[in-house]
């Protein structure tokens, strides 16, 4: 105990002495303390931003054709810096701080570029509680360079620290500027009558964010603290408004359609089961890749045996719940102004989905997704979506096996008709795999597309079993099986990249191949001819298992007709249609009065 009570003291003699030593560098050191405090908003944008170039050469490059976007850089750091000088007194309480933010933010852009070629965007945040996941999906490399660069951030720090500067005003004195300063900055987020000229003197890249490929365009006009900042204020003014003709009248108008074939005389009600294939995508689309592979072999039966479509999914190598929420509701995403995680605007209360509809018709529901619950909060808000069962990784109930780090495809299926078999009544299933998820570094090909091949094999090897096993069982059931997205690749060498894909020829990775098969007679002659948004597949799968329909059914169907494709990401030029807005935000965000 005595000994125990000597370290103590002479650690906090040593801390004192230390603190003294600091108290006189800040008079001493006037100069020096003068410089580190001016110079650190430069020193932390030319670090953040070194971090993404890797090489001094690429970022003096960029200066020297982008001076004014680097300006610009500098002005809104030294502003928050001046900021958080002025509320913490202690200077290097400010630079810590804000160095820590720049740079954590700065790896964070890194990891996940190099994860699936997408930039880091504020709503990205939201993801913040579900580490585990989020690193099992990136490419996280600690290379030399980062390592060098932490180091010398980390030394700035510490350097300021024992120098010691310090604002020498009392706190009535500090708190109206530090206010002005910070206020600044948060207008230029929310205040676009004050953000967009100042966008425009600094040459600051506005033009708006349709898809990941001018997201991605746009990074390369503004560098990482611009386009962060940028695509923040964005996103804040680019908030869902309620619709001005948003009211009980006009929806009556819009639902006021006469119900077609609606006898349930001939229903025999299949068990209907939706897989939504995570990152399954069809490469034999591009002609020049001239793949020879057997990988799809499993869909091509389905196809074969079954019905081969094109859907347009509303999403690019992330972001897969914008698919799903598509499928889960029948609504556009593009009505909601293409957030980015819709789930996250809902509140927690009954969803008028289409899991509620098929309960409503005596179905059994489930969803079935082999990973955390708690990722994209599914375990949380899913439970408001109909669904009698959900199944998580944690929670299946059929034996579990891998593909590298994620619960296999055959899995998925197996659950699923463990479903059906113990169900007394029809089932309806939404199911969203894992299996094919990045990365496609683990494999055993050095080419990640080539690793990729060798999952969708495996899926195909599932679909094949499955469809075997369906085709024995007394019980009618449908699947219907499409992917969420094309994957993500690592950006530098990409296969992407090697296709030339890019904001004006980027359509085709957002049209994905759709199949339907079931083990008993169906007619498929009623089909759409071309392709539609993957919104509408609720509406169509209902009208082809010729399910009884309510007037929202028959008005989306309807639509349809006139409106096949609404899709922001697809095709930025296809104009705001009132009623789809109107319904869907009555729906997702409104008094849900079209739920009856």
């Amino acid at each position: 105990m005595n000994k125990a009570s000597t370290i103590l003291k002479k650690l906090k003699s040593k801390c004192f002495e230390i603190n003294n030593k600091r108290n006189e560098n800040t008079d001493r050191y006037k100069m020096t303390n003068l410089f580190s405090t001016l110079f650190f908003p430069v020193f932390i944008v030319l670090m953040a931003e070194l971090n993404q170039d890797k090489y001094p050469s690429k970022l003096i490059l960029f200066i020297s054709q982008r001076p004014m976007v680097m300006l610009f850089n500098i002005i809104v750091a030294a502003v928050i810096f001046a900021a958080l000088c002025l509320l913490f007194k202690k200077v290097w309480r400010a630079v810590a701080v804000q160095g820590i933010v720049y740079f954590m933010l700065s790896i964070t852009e890194l990891f996940k570029f190099g994860t699936n070629g997408n930039h880091l965007i504020m709503t990205d945040m939201k993801l913040v509680k579900s580490v585990k996941s989020l690193t099992s999906f990136a490419y996280i490399k600690i290379t030399p360079v980062l390592v060098c660069y932490t180091l010398i951030v980390l030394i700035y720090i510490g350097m300021v620290f024992w120098f010691n500067p310090c604002v020498k005003l009392r706190f009535s004195r500090r708190i109206v500027p530090a206010a002005v300063c910070m206020g600044s900055v948060v207008s230029l987020f929310f205040v676009p009558k004050i953000a967009s000229p100042v966008y425009s003197l600094f040459d600051v890249d506005t033009t708006a964010a349709d898809n990941v490929f001018i997201l991605n365009e746009k990074f390369n006009n503004n560098s990482f603290l611009a386009f962060f900042m940028q695509t923040a204020s964005e996103n804040i003014s680019n908030k869902l408004e309620k619709p001005q003709d948003y009211n009980e009248e006009v929806i009556d108008e819009y639902l006021d359609v006469p119900v077609i074939n609606n006898s349930t005389d001939s229903f025999i009600k299949p068990n209907v089961v939706t897989v939504m294939s995570e990152a399954c995508a069809d490469f034999r689309v591009f002609d020049q890749l001239d793949l020879d592979t057997d990988a799809y072999y499993g869909f091509d039966r389905l196809a074969k045996e079954g019905y081969k479509g094109d859907l347009i999914v509303p999403t690019f190598a992330s972001y897969t719940v914008r698919t799903e929420f598509e499928l889960l509701f029948g609504l556009p995403v593009k009505s909601l102004n293409d957030p980015s995680m819709p789930q996250r605007m809902l509140s927690e209360e009954e969803q008028p989905t289409i899991a509620q509809y098929y309960k409503k018709m005596g179905y059994n529901t489930a969803y079935v997704h082999p990973f955390l619950s708690s990722f994209y909060s599914r375990g949380r808000l899913y439970k408001y979506f109909g669904f009698d069962q959900m199944y998580f990784e944690d929670s299946l109930t059929v034996p579990v096996e891998y593909n590298n780090a994620y619960i296999k495809d055959s899995v998925v299926f197996d659950q699923a008709e463990k479903i059906i078999n113990e169900s007394d009544e029809p089932v309806y299933i939404h199911a969203t795999t894992m299996q094919n998820h990045q990365p496609y570094t683990d494999g055993p090909y050095d080419n990640e597309l080539d690793n990729y091949l060798s999952n969708i094999k495996l899926t195909s090897d599932a679909i094949n079993d499955l469809i075997d096993d369906l085709s024995k069982s007394d019980e009618p059931t449908v699947l219907f099986i499409v992917g969420d997205h094309f994957p993500s690749f690592k950006k530098e060498g990409s296969v992407y990249e090697q296709l030339g894909i890019n904001s004006e020829t980027c359509d085709i990775v957002f049209d994905q191949s759709f199949y339907i098969w079931s083990n008993y007679d169906l007619d498929y002659s009623q089909m759409p001819d071309e392709k539609f948004s993957a919104f509408y597949v609720p509406y169509v799968m209902l009208d082809l298992i010729g399910a009884p329909k309510d007037t929202f059914t028959q008005a989306m169907l309807e639509k349809m007709q006139t409106v096949p494709i609404y899709s922001t990401q697809y095709d930025s030029s296809i104009p705001n249609d009132d009623e789809l807005d109107i319904l869907t935000y009555d729906r997702a965000i409104g008094d849900k009065i079209s739920k009856d």
